[in-house]
């Protein structure tokens, strides 16, 4: 199987929602109100319900309640709100994602811990529409869900990594490219805005990338993370690669600043994404 056949075997626990598509059909729209928003999303009060808990977390840090969906959008606008439906959508598949294949308290806290890194990194690199790598950082490892459910022997082989060999380096090897690839498959398929997509499908190529500063993030972004799940094997030495800071401007004050974020927010993000999982 390719990372196209994965994507395209994506079954009902991960399609985007129909609101998703109607409320990006709305943004399309000039003629729209916020209130054909708070309409479609408040259809469903679940979903209501999470969007406002995610406006008031610390992915937003907003001062002062958002209490209602019109506000959220009056505040922080449609894109934001958009991208909040992205990350609930991630919320309800790994929700109801059960597979032994996997660490899934792992996969969480990685996902969620790179998604809050890549914003801290692009409010330090002076990038516009941060929240846009928040939802890049989330979801640039979700093909691994889907390795795990369709194939999950492949997905224990491409849990052994170490040192030696890095997992993204491991899942070249295993399937001949990487989750990152899956991913950036499944949400073209989903119709994800490119701008989201991009640093995900170059994740590997951050190196050879000198005009988009997306894909520098999201990968210092996923090395922090990997330290973090794993701070027994690996260490900044092992894995950070200091060349991508200097288009930046990151120093590794920066970086240290954007983990320590990071760590201090993520179980109160992940408490919110799966209770089940992480309120206990």
């Amino acid at each position: 199987m390719n990372a196209h056949d994965y994507a395209l075997q994506a079954n009902g626990s991960f399609a985007l929602p129909d609101a998703c598509f109607k409320v990006k059909a709305l943004m399309a729209d000039e003629s729209s109100e916020i209130s054909n928003f708070a309409d479609v999303i408040g259809i469903d009060p679940s979903m209501t319900s999470r969007l406002l808990q995610i406006a008031n977390s610390a992915i937003y840090s907003f001062p002062g309640e958002i209490s209602t969906i019109s506000r959220a959008i009056t505040i922080i606008g449609t894109q934001a709100i958009y991208n909040m439906m992205l990350v609930d959508v991630a919320a309800t598949a790994f929700k109801h994602f059960e597979n032994q294949a996997i660490d899934l308290k792992r996969f969480w806290r990685m996902s969620v811990y790179c998604g809050l890194v890549s914003k801290n990194l692009a409010i330090s690199a002076g990038i516009r529409d941060i929240e846009r790598l928040f939802v890049a950082g989330l979801l640039q490892n979700f093909g691994e869900l889907l390795v795990a459910k369709i194939n999950p022997e492949v997905a224990q082989q491409c849990e052994k990594y170490d040192k030696s060999q890095l997992p993204w380096q491991l899942q070249e090897q295993v399937l001949g490219y990487t989750y990152t690839e899956i991913s950036a498959d499944l949400l073209k398929i989903w119709q994800i805005p490119e701008k989201i997509i991009l640093p995900i499908r170059h994740f590997n190529a951050a190196s050879s990338i000198e005009i988009n500063k997306d894909v520098k993030i999201l990968n210092l972004a996923s090395r922090l993370a990997l330290i973090d799940s794993h701070s027994e094997e690996f260490s900044y030495a092992d894995v950070i690669d200091e060349s991508l800071c200097r288009p930046l401007g990151l120093s590794v004050d920066d970086l240290t600043q954007a983990a320590d974020f990071a760590e201090k927010e993520a179980t109160s993000i992940l408490s919110i994404m799966n209770p089940k999982l992480f309120s206990k």
